[in-house]
């Protein structure tokens, strides 16, 4: 059956109880894997699937980038002590159990049994190694934020881990669910190490050698072109149903759906509202479109001039229509957004506004900043299509406030690296509250401490808001939490460090042949219990 084009208030609903991932895929079976996929565990055969991404893997370390693309091969390989449920709730992963001994304790009973795939021994001390890397000054970890709060970690025992915080903080077990804090095994953690000693890259070695716990395992990485990934037939868990996965670098979203239609690919990935029909109409497939916790925006860079001053940036806010971009862009798929959390986030105020479109009242704050004929500068995107075409749209309204902006394309490795520099003037991104969580919407984003590789890539710097921030992560009481972090987004609108485009919903071509694959509401592809019917 075709999923038919879900209306927001749908996909709101559906976002409210976390959806976590949905299947696609009926019709005639089609398949170009070769060879029969044999039986495994449930109903369902193997086979290859094949998954056409717009942008290629950047690392393979668990503590090293923080893109999506990356984590979607990842997630595979490696596995968390908890992982997040439909609803958003921690659940059991290779920790089976927990308790909470006091308000800054922890202590976490590991699964018994689990190996690595090189078959080391999954233990408390090996989880410890994970985490005391993972905050190492020398690893100099973007994803070490999700620590701030720890301040020790201790193997009571092969399977006890004790956790002590520096004060109480609500998200931990949110926190053990990202796959900053994903498990690697205790052998490429010590060549890693010894490499770099000798002179070597931090997670050289680990990217080439990326070994967990997880239901698959890396084949080939083939940079640039795809990532092949096989069965982990020693699994402790439930065995994957694939026999392997290929994620396919390809860039163009016109080029990704022609490789569906043809059967080259089983899965599109970002295929753009305008392809929905396409696909849709097309015999042996469908669109997949699921709402998500996302944000897309447009960071100003408030180290450079004429960025450093609040005044200009409002006046960009004020003088883009996001309402154009939503429907111009994105077809009317997905929401305008006044902050940068998601409706279905912990954390927000739908009754804090944003700052409203008004092109007169942008030229009178331009006028007051020193800026009455404009100035001229560039705005960075990925070949991400619908960010480019987000980067035209603003290039021609901002053309009514005297702002002339021009837009440069970037290759996504080189785009991540020099926004996370500094060396920008204004940039089209997006990030995912992946923990369901402000903390995680918010900290990363916006903390003085996070700025540049974590997510800060505004390079706002602001005590106050730091403050507020801080607190929110020192606060257990649900409701206070919530009155901090609506004090913070109202800053936001004030302290404008970025233009909140719009929350978007995951768009993907899927063939009928594919079975029980889904993405949850971070964007992670769900494959493990995916199968292609022969």
């Amino acid at each position: 059956m075709k999923n038919k084009k879900l209306l927001w208030l749908v996909s709101l609903l559906a976002m409210l109880t976390f959806v976590l991932a949905a299947c696609a895929g009926d019709g005639e079976p089609e398949s170009k894997s070769e060879g029969e996929g044999s039986e495994k565990e449930g109903s369902g055969s193997g086979g290859d699937l094949v998954i056409a991404l717009p942008s290629d893997v950047v690392s393979l370390s668990p503590h090293g980038t923080n893109d999506i693309p990356s984590g979607q091969v990842a997630d595979n390989i490696y596995e968390t002590l908890t992982v997040l449920d439909e609803n958003q709730e921690p659940q059991p992963g290779l920790a089976k159990e927990w308790k909470e001994v006091d308000e800054t304790t922890w202590e976490f009973q590991l699964q018994e049994g689990v190996k690595f795939h090189d078959g080391e021994e999954l233990t408390a001390e090996v989880v410890k190694k994970n985490f005391d890397r993972l905050v190492d000054e020398k690893i100099a970890s973007p994803r070490a934020f999700l620590f701030e709060a720890v301040e020790s970690v201790e193997a009571k025992d092969d399977l006890t881990l004790v956790i002590k915080l520096e004060y109480p903080y609500a998200p931990l077990l949110a926190n053990l669910a990202h796959s900053g804090t994903a498990i690697m095994s205790p052998k490429i953690i010590e060549e890693d190490y010894a490499q770099m000693e000798d002179g070597g890259d931090v997670d050289a070695y680990i990217n080439k050698n990326p070994i967990g716990t997880g239901p698959f395992k890396l084949d080939e990485w083939k940079a640039g072109e795809e990532v092949v990934i096989s069965r982990n037939d020693d699994y402790w868990g439930e065995k994957a149903k694939l026999d392997t996965a290929t994620f396919k670098v390809v860039s163009e979203q016109s080029s990704r759906v022609a490789e569906l239609e043809t059967g080259v690919a089983h899965v599109a990935d970002q295929i753009g509202p305008n392809n929905i029909s396409r696909v849709d109409k097309a015999e042996g497939m469908s669109a997949l479109q699921e709402p998500s916790t996302s944000l897309s925006y447009v960071g100003f860079n408030m180290k450079k001039e004429p960025f450093d001053d609040k005044k200009v940036r409002q006046a960009i806010s004020m003088a883009i229509d996001k309402e154009e971009i939503v429907s111009g862009v994105y077809n009317n798929v997905g929401i305008p957004a006044k902050g940068p959390l998601a409706p279905p986030v912990f954390g927000y105020d739908e009754s804090v506004g944003g700052l409203e479109y008004d092109v007169e009242k942008a030229k009178e704050l331009l006028a007051e900043a020193g800026y009455e004929d404009g100035f001229k500068t560039t705005i960075w995107t990925n070949d991400n299509e619908q960010r480019v075409d987000t980067a035209v749209t603003i290039q021609n309204q901002l053309k009514e406030i005297g702002v002339d902006v021009k837009i440069e394309e970037l290759e996504w490795g080189a785009f991540l690296d020099r926004t996370s520099n500094g060396e920008h003037d204004m940039f089209v991104l997006g990030w995912v509250t992946s923990t369901g969580d402000a903390d995680y919407g918010m900290y990363p984003l916006f903390h003085s401490s996070a700025v540049g590789e974590p997510g800060n890539r505004s390079f706002l710097e602001n005590e106050e808001l730091d403050k507020i921030l801080d607190d929110a992560r020192h606060e257990t009481d649900p409701e206070v939490r919530k009155e901090l972090y609506s004090k913070a987004q109202e800053m936001l609108v004030d302290l404008a460090p970025m233009i909140y485009t719009h929350h978007q919903e995951y768009l993907l071509g899927v063939s009928d042949s594919v079975k029980d694959f889904g993405v949850n509401a971070q964007g992670i592809y769900q494959i493990k219990q995916a199968y292609i019917e022969e």
